[in-house]
């Protein structure tokens, strides 16, 4: 099936430059382009597109304001593509919390350069935005492989916390985390998280998520001790972050090796790391996202005793990432992403 595109943006070298890259695929039809607010909503309302990508720096109404306007009034999968500038990334996380799907990053040099350094990131984004259950949608059925996997009551606290949280998360997993990590106490366990985004926006991301919630949230460092409290996002360096030392003094370490599950970071490399380090002491978490990276790391971390938690369908944007984990039977618990938290605080295992 073709996927139409709407490409939205103020500047029209730019709009003819993104057109120009999704001409290239075959599975792409871009059937129009806006200047601004206004003119992209008439052309969401006459031509329904599947996608929109989204420049959030335009004149009248902002990108933000624009998206919430049609998270509201006609969800749309939403890609946006951002300056690679602190304010840029900031607005673009932003983005993310309101309903966008993904981030696609300006260049920050000549941008004639797009159309050779691209190398189809744009148009596997918009290929997974294509996929994506919007929020206010109903949830599609289970299938028959995911039926024994029901979310249960999270137990009593136990006495024994976890000795370290990893958690793994993709296309709309920016939303999630907020979910998630609001509900955890100032003093939680010293969790680990990867999550799949462009490079340029991990530090906004983690800044944002240390605004909205009780513990410290930072960018994870080589050799970097993993302490309660704290929550530590992979950095977008193009290395891989693992768990090392012990479950009393676990630290972080950075691996520049290949993509593992087509990515790097990986899921996969940290929950396996985990998994190794931790053990049984451990909680791991896969969200939503695309593919099937996490769900071999989170095999490993059920068959090494740890607590193993997947969100559920109705609440994933993309339900790939928890379902490839559910299909291994690598996930104890299939929860809705509101009580993921109290499920791994609880140890639920």
């Amino acid at each position: 099936m073709t996927i139409r595109v709407l490409i939205v943006d103020d500047s029209p070298t730019m709009r003819a430059l993104l057109a120009e890259l999704l001409r290239r695929e075959s599975d792409i039809t871009v059937i129009g382009a806006a200047a601004d607010a206004a003119e992209a909503r008439t052309i969401i309302r006459e031509q329904n597109p599947d996608v929109v990508t989204l420049d959030i720096e335009m004149p009248g109404m902002n990108g933000l304001d624009f998206l919430e306007k049609v998270m509201r009034l006609k969800p749309t999968p939403v890609v946006i593509v951002s300056g690679l500038t602190r304010e840029g990334a900031d607005t673009t996380v932003r983005a993310l919390e309101i309903g966008a799907v993904d981030c696609y990053a300006k260049p920050d040099g000549r941008v004639g350069s797009l159309l050779d350094s691209d190398e189809g990131r744009l148009a596997a984004l918009i290929r997974n935005a294509a996929r994506a259950r919007l929020h206010g949608r109903t949830a599609g059925a289970v299938t028959p492989v995911l039926a024994k996997a029901v979310d249960v009551p999270p137990p009593a606290m136990r006495g024994d916390r976890p000795a370290l949280i990893a958690i793994g998360a993709s296309t709309g997993g920016v939303e999630a985390l907020q979910q998630i990590l609001r509900r955890f106490p100032a003093d939680c366990p010293p969790t680990v998280i990867v999550q799949h985004i462009n490079g340029y926006f991990a530090e906004a991301v983690a800044r944002r998520l240390d605004q909205l919630c009780a513990p410290t949230v930072t960018i994870a460092a080589p050799d970097l001790p993993l302490r309660p409290g704290h929550v530590y996002l992979a950095p977008g360096n193009e290395r891989h972050l693992q768990v090392r030392g012990s479950a009393k003094a676990p630290c972080a370490r950075m691996r520049a090796d290949d993509k593992v599950s087509g990515h790097r970071p990986s899921v996969d490399v940290l929950f396996h790391s985990v998994a190794e380090t931790i053990g049984d002491q451990a909680v791991g978490v896969l969200l939503t996202g695309m593919g099937s990276d996490g769900a071999g790391g989170l095999l490993a971390m059920a068959e090494a005793g740890a607590a193993t938690i997947a969100q559920d369908e109705a609440t994933s944007t993309v339900f790939g990432m928890p379902r490839a984990a559910i299909a291994l039977g690598a996930a104890a618990i299939v929860a809705p992403v509101h009580r993921i938290a109290d499920h791994a605080l609880a140890r639920a295992a």
